[in-house]
């Protein structure tokens, strides 16, 4: 967790405006799910490469610094603009009874990255990223469906991960069917891992390790937001070497 900076206030204020309107275009309209109460906004946000939006400057502050302190600072994909309201979660259109439950029960805890695909749905890791940046636009309560982490999760998944990948041909590792791999691990990190709620003020940012796992927690009874929601931007820019470096590097 990073505390607010002026750069980064200065930044956040913009871009709250620039998910206004983002919210507002009709082309955005599939985003809303959850009977209404979750904005998906996957490259909603309308910023350039260097994370610039109407208004404001590239992202800048101690977050960005120590992320480049790992991975450099990539060129930046248009961020995802998550949005929860209040009675976040309702079910979404397509889900079973059981991944309601999951995502009422568990905050829908996942590892990014690791897709669900077909019928019945298999894990493979497709969209590997560097790292997430999560900066807060709105006011909101830590009770208003917050962000949670399983401490020390990533630790459990690259152990894992890494022995699924052992002796495979790199290439072929979004190939590889993970479904029980990652399930295993999932459920160790529920047994042993403790569940940390990260929530800040605009401004703020934080830094989740790419391999951490990690949901959206449930609309508390009584917590407030202000009118826009519960607004969070999240850069997850992709990991350079794929699978195979998502699983080794630091």
């Amino acid at each position: 967790m990073f505390p607010p900076e002026p750069d980064m206030c200065d930044w956040a204020r913009h871009a709250r405006r620039a998910a206004q309107r983002a919210v507002a275009d009709p082309s955005h309209a599939a985003q809303f799910q959850c009977k209404g109460t979750w904005f998906v906004g996957l490259d909603a946000l309308d910023n350039d490469p260097q994370g610039r939006v109407a208004g404001a400057g590239p992202l800048r502050g101690a977050a960005v610094e120590a992320i480049r302190a790992v991975h450099g600072w990539p060129a930046l994909h248009r961020a995802q603009i998550s949005i929860t309201y209040p009675d976040y979660p309702k079910p979404r259109a397509t889900e079973t009874d059981a991944a309601f439950a999951y995502r009422r029960d568990r905050d829908a805890a996942h590892v990014d990255g690791v897709l669900g695909l077909g019928s019945p749905k298999r894990r493979f890791v497709r969209e590997p990223h560097s790292f997430i940046l999560g900066v807060p636009l709105t006011d909101a309560a830590p009770q208003a469906a917050p962000l949670v982490v399983w401490d020390g999760s990533h630790r459990i998944m690259r152990d894992a991960f890494a022995r699924a990948f052992a002796g495979r041909d790199p290439a072929t590792l979004g190939d590889l069917d993970v479904t029980e791999t990652y399930q295993a691990a999932r459920r160790t990190a529920f047994e042993t891992c403790a569940r940390v709620v990260v929530h800040g003020a605009p401004g703020s940012a934080y830094v989740v390790h790419r391999l951490a796992l990690h949901g959206v927690a449930p609309w508390g009874q009584g917590a407030t937001a202000a009118p826009e929601g519960r607004m969070i931007a999240y850069f997850r820019p992709p990991m350079p070497g794929g699978a195979a470096a998502w699983v080794a590097a630091g």
